[in-house]
């Protein structure tokens, strides 16, 4: 297995990014041409996903409803970003992607996601080659 990463800056509170031409890039560097590509981000309050990319509507109706996705839930933890918490863990950290001839297998309309949950910050995505 061998991996790489890059650096996403975020501007708002609630993001998602597109991040699918850095994830083509690093798989390229990474000389991968069969497998899977493992996409992951090391936070607690952010997540990654596979989603459309192609309509920016899309983006901001995610966007708005995640905000709304937790209501008024009493958290006990006292740093005030526990639905990031929760938005991370429901999303998940991480996700899978085939990998035929050197690039991510999506749909015509799919791409890969960075969704920040406690921006803005600056995120770390990792990418790890399975098989190839």
């Amino acid at each position: 297995m061998s991996g790489s990463e890059f650096r996403v800056k975020t501007r708002k509170k609630i993001a998602r990014v597109d991040i699918t031409k850095e994830v083509e890039r690093a798989a390229k560097e990474l000389g991968a041409k069969k497998g899977a590509l493992l996409v992951s981000v090391p936070h607690t309050t952010a997540a990654v996903t596979v989603g459309e990319t192609w309509d920016e509507d899309v983006t901001t109706d995610i966007e708005r409803a995640l905000a709304e996705w937790v209501p008024d839930v009493r958290f006990d933890h006292g740093e005030g970003n526990s639905p990031a918490h929760f938005l991370s863990e429901a999303i998940g950290v991480s996700c899978l992607i085939p990998l035929e001839a050197g690039k991510p297998v999506l749909g015509r309309w799919q791409g890969i996601v960075l969704i920040e949950l406690d921006g803005p910050r600056e995120r770390t995505v990792r990418i790890h080659v399975l098989g190839s």
